[in-house]
């Protein structure tokens, strides 16, 4: 009978077809009309590197090392401030003049990172409003990286500077390919001056008006705790404890500050090198601080870009796919694993993981680092050169990267397809649902990780080989996308509800999961039936939760389906037509909905994303609206067909066998295959 339910939904959803496969931009930048830029048919294997460690006899062998190696691009600049500006307002710049040249004489391509982090010493000691103070009033001395009040105006004013400087003396090397901002920002710590709390105060009134409005976004009146004048706020505890409300408000107020100093950055990038692009090893996801990346990627960078240093291959995939954001440009591993603090190596883990990349829209893939580090808060940590100055094995294997690279260029890499499915992800979601420590019941609700929900949506396309792009709803177009998945989409702003209203009425299909449309922008959940501001989208009230005694089962596509977490809410259905309903709760409900509103269809799941109701869920949708599952791959091999050939990587440290029609021959190799490969542990085969 529910079998019949999914079979029925299916034909409807024949109706919610999306028109144009392709997403449009959020007014990104762009290569297009930048013939310059790095784009179709280039691919760069390098590494990173500091020659403020080397003596000019030692950058000399280095260099040799990396022209042998084969190595095209490397990344120069990061963690440096000193080097360049070794006093106030004194630059120089002569050392690495000599190295870019010395690069370039080899055929080496630079990136040149802009480093504004960590400030020098001298700029600490001579503006102390750089230095952190802690939420308890204690100032902190630059003890460590990134130890940097960011927000003070002084650095503000130093660092953009100092991008002036190097961009303006770098702009038009001929070796310098592209730029960076900021090695890893986001991975700052939040300070609580009395003139951090002054600019706090100067973002809310910008946000809010009045401090009337301001009382009301943070429901002051519970608790006593009403605001009469802007003079009473006080910076709300990173570190606990505090109301939600306020607590989202400072991860905005710090995020918008992180994107302001790179919007400083951009603004220089545009009036002194707008012939170069910018490809930023940032680190938005980091506890520390963070920024909301998701809306503010077209405003930053041209190419998304990351270090890359991946554990298992869901996470992996996820993390690139973010990162990539709505960018219509290939990724930057700006660093790539290769070694790692007490972690030599593994052969063939690093080849793995670059092929990894290239599935995955990788353009660029530079080892970290070159050099094994001797000292400083990094020693022990091995690169791809030794202590005593020779080659590891680690050289020949990125050689043989850049060598096999150099081939698969014209052979369709980097991948320019555009996803045809997106996943919900949104960083104000993440930071409410994830409150400091204290008297709070939010925990008590959402019991759940919203990363490992957005994760569990992601899970069945990453399984089936099938791109899918990681977005803010809220932030980037949807109408060129197949389907939408909003996963424990906990905040429902308006500017996501409206997208989602919108995609829908004009013939969209989206999935959305229970934990969703609870609160608004604010914080604070909805005064309206639930789903907040999406109720008549999708057809019903989901008022009502609990949490089962037993595992959830409901029958779906003719299968009994057993789910890992026990929360559910009871769907009161009004438009919305059942798909499923659950099997062992005390009062029967539906499991599944299907509402159809405009020319499209809402989905909702009443319960936590798991895969064992999301992933037949999420393939059902696959044959109504037009979406092929990529090639057929054991559990940890992962694929892609590209210009005619299918490149698989095995993820595995274990052999894996892929089945296949008919004969084969591997670009790699030269070897022809027979109905099925033997891929070794880690192992990679493009077949043709």
């Amino acid at each position: 009978m529910i079998g019949g339910f999914a079979r029925a939904a299916g034909m409807a959803l024949t109706l919610a077809l999306a028109g144009s496969l392709v997403a449009p931009s959020a007014h990104a930048q762009s290569a297009a009309g930048h013939p310059e830029w790095p784009g179709k048919g280039q691919l760069f294997v390098g590494t990173n590197y500091q020659p403020i460690d080397r003596s000019p006899e030692q950058i000399r062998q280095d260099i040799a090392i990396m022209k042998r190696a084969g190595f095209d691009l490397v990344r120069v600049g990061d963690l440096s401030w000193d080097s360049f500006e070794p006093e106030e307002g004194r630059f120089t710049f002569e050392w690495l003049d000599d190295v870019i040249a010395q690069m370039h004489a080899a055929g080496i391509r630079v990136v040149v990172d802009i480093p504004g982090q960590p400030a020098p010493i001298w700029l600490h000691k001579t503006y102390p409003g750089v230095d952190i103070v802690t939420q308890d009033g204690i100032r902190r001395n630059a003890a460590s990286r990134y130890w940097d009040n960011i927000s003070d105006p002084d650095y503000r004013r130093l660092a953009k500077r100092l991008a002036q400087r190097i961009m303006a003396r770098y702009a038009h090397n001929p070796a310098v390919i592209a730029l960076g901002y900021d090695n890893e920002i986001g991975n700052g710590q939040v300070s609580y001056s009395e003139a951090d709390r002054v600019r706090f105060v100067a973002w809310l009134q910008r946000k809010y008006g009045t401090i009337e409005a301001l009382n009301k976004a943070w429901a002051t009146q519970r608790w006593s705790r009403r605001l009469n004048s802007w003079d009473q706020i006080d910076l709300p505890y990173f570190h606990g404890p505090g109301p939600n409300e306020r607590y989202l408000d400072l991860r905005r107020y710090w995020s918008d500050d992180t994107i302001g100093a790179l919007t400083d950055l951009e603004a220089v990038r545009k009036q002194v090198a707008p012939n170069l692009p910018v490809a930023s090893n940032l680190w938005p996801t980091a506890s520390t601080k963070g920024f909301d990346y998701l809306r503010s990627w077209n405003r930053i960078s041209t190419y998304g870009a990351q270090g890359f240093y991946p554990g298992d291959p869901l996470g992996a995939g996820f993390e690139v796919m973010m990162n990539r954001a709505g960018h219509d440009t290939p990724m930057w591993f700006n660093e790539f694993t290769a070694g790692g603090g007490g972690y030599y190596g593994t052969p063939g883990r690093s080849r793995m993981w670059a092929y990894f990349g290239l599935l995955h829209y990788a353009q660029t893939v530079l080892a970290w680092t070159f050099n094994s580090h001797i000292g400083g808060e990094e020693q022990s940590l091995f690169g791809l050169v030794d202590h005593d100055g020779r080659p590891s094995w680690k050289v020949d294997e990125f050689g043989r990267i850049a060598s096999e690279f150099r081939r698969l260029q014209a052979m369709g890499f980097p991948r320019y397809r555009r996803p045809e499915v997106a996943v919900h992800y949104s960083f104000e979601t993440n930071w409410l649902t994830n409150p400091p420590q204290g008297p709070n019941t939010m925990k008590e609700y959402f019991k759940a990780s919203y990363d490992d929900q957005v994760k569990a949506a992601f899970q069945p396309l990453f399984r089936d080989n099938i791109d899918a792009a990681v977005i803010d709803v809220g932030h980037d177009p949807i109408a060129g996308y197949k389907f939408v998945i909003l996963s424990s989409a906990y905040i429902i702003d308006a500017p996501t509800a409206k997208a989602v209203r919108d995609y829908v009425a004009n013939g969209g299909t989206v999935i959305m999961t229970g934990y969703s449309a609870k609160v608004d922008e604010t914080g604070k959940w909805f005064e309206t039936p639930l789903p907040g501001r999406l109720a008549d989208v999708f057809g019903l009230r989901t008022n009502a939760f609990y949490r089962s005694e037993k595992p959830l089962q409901f029958t779906f596509d003719g299968a009994v389906r057993t789910g890992t977490d026990p929360y559910y809410e009871v769907l009161e259905p009004d438009t919305a037509k059942p798909l499923a309903m659950f099997a062992n709760t005390p009062q029967p409900s539906p499991a599944i909905t299907i509402n159809t509103f405009g020319k499209g269809q809402a989905i909702y799941l009443a319960t936590a994303a798991q895969a064992a109701f999301l992933d037949p869920l999420v393939r059902s949708l696959y044959a109504t609206l037009g979406i092929a599952r990529g090639p057929a791959t054991p559990e940890g091999v992962v694929a892609r067909d590209v210009d005619g050939r299918t490149l698989y990587v095995n993820t595995n440290n274990a052999p894996a066998a892929v089945a296949f029609a008919g004969a084969r021959k591997d670009a790699l190799t030269g070897k022809t295959h027979s109905a099925k490969i033997d891929l070794e542990p880690y192992g990679v085969a493009l077949l043709q």
